[in-house]
């Protein structure tokens, strides 16, 4: 458990390294691509490949600091990058579109689904999702009916199941695996697909829960079904709403399905919540964004991020306009324990990071 020293220790998980907290360390609409005659995942368009390297410069703008590439070069091997797959999905209401991003040498290569959060897509949260494919894992990024770029919103077909055609699509991409292995330009035989997590911000916190367990119960019957996935053994919630119960009538009216059950989230998981994440869709202020750890069993972490709003210093994107509190300290600070969480749970060699006490707080149970 953790000491109440200046340097307090704080296990994540069963079999993980340390990690320690010390203040001494430092719209327009896009149509969907149709395929109804292709069952398979092929690479589209020109520009379709991109690499990046860990020499890209991190820049201050006057007394802005901004994210260019990378923050502080802390990427730690070239990518590929590959954008749009198409996975053929059945019963759904256009094909599926993905991103995937890998680290350009190594085997054995653990797979990391991502869910973004409501109106975002596959091309945001580079500041993440580029930072995990460069640490060694294969990140995808599913794009859901809920993006700006496909525009599916209260009142259209659809809407009501969004919630239930997110977490489906995750599984999509598991199902497909091999097609979307092959399709990614040397990529083949290099990925181990018995080392599956998933991790997810905000309403996609909702979404990579569901995988370990989580379920959304329905405001009528107060009934909930497992969606969990065997394949995937741990994960990452960021900024993910709290109890339905607590929620505003105006945010139930508009996001019924956002009704989390936590009591079967049994797998491991790090919950990363903001300490000013005051969420309009709840009275209850940034607390709120802890019950997925609070009202969760089994092993879990909790990240606090002081100072952090809903943006959590500026996971959605490089120069996202959406962010809040842009802060580059913070978002360095959730890429570096992100991954060494994420790591140790697939049992991978992890080194283990600091926690500054002046960025936040690591605890765990």
């Amino acid at each position: 458990m953790p000491t109440p020293a200046s340097v307090a220790m704080a296990r994540i998980g069963a079999s993980t390294p340390w990690l320690t907290n010390t203040a001494a360390a430092a719209s327009s609409r896009v149509s969907w691509l149709r395929r109804a005659s292709a069952r398979k995942v092929f690479p589209v368009t020109d520009e379709s490949l991109v690499v990046k390297r860990d020499t890209v410069p991190y820049i201050r703008n006057g007394t802005a600091s901004r994210f260019i590439g990378d923050p502080k070069g802390l990427l730690m091997e070239p990518l590929v990058s590959v954008k749009p797959l198409i996975v053929s999905a059945p019963g759904r209401d256009g094909d599926l579109q993905v991103r995937v991003s890998a680290p350009a040498s190594g085997d054995g290569l653990p797979i990391l689904l991502f869910a973004h959060g409501f109106g975002s897509s596959m091309h945001g949260y580079g500041p993440l999702t580029d930072h995990w494919a460069s640490a060694g894992f294969v990140v995808v990024q599913p794009t859901f009916p809920d993006s700006r770029t496909v525009g599916v919103g209260p009142g259209d077909p659809g809407w009501a199941d969004v919630w239930r055609t997110r977490v489906a699509d995750l599984v999509r991409v598991l199902d497909a695996w091999d097609e979307v292995e092959r399709a990614v330009p040397g990529l083949a035989g290099r990925v181990d697909p018995t080392l599956v997590a998933v991790a997810g911000h905000s309403f996609g916190g909702q979404s990579a829960g569901s995988l370990l367990g989580l379920r959304v119960l329905d405001r009528v019957t107060g009934e909930g079904e497992d969606l969990s996935d065997p394949r995937v053994r741990t994960g990452v919630l960021l900024a993910t709403a709290g109890r339905g119960s607590d929620m505003t009538p105006e945010a139930v009216q508009m996001l019924p399905f956002i009704n989390p059950d936590f009591s079967g989230m049994t797998r491991p998981a790090l919950i990363v919540a903001g300490d000013r994440d005051d969420s309009p869709l709840s009275g209850r202020g940034a607390d709120w964004m802890t019950d997925p750890y609070h009202l969760s069993p089994g092993p879990k972490s909790l990240l606090t991020v002081f100072g952090g709003e809903h943006s959590l210093g500026g996971i959605p994107g490089y120069e996202a306009a959406e962010t809040t509190d842009e802060n580059p300290a913070r978002v360095a600070m959730i890429q570096q324990v992100t991954t060494e969480y994420l790591k140790a749970g697939l049992g991978l060699a992890s080194s283990g990071v600091v926690v500054s006490a002046e960025l936040g707080r690591l605890e765990s149970r």
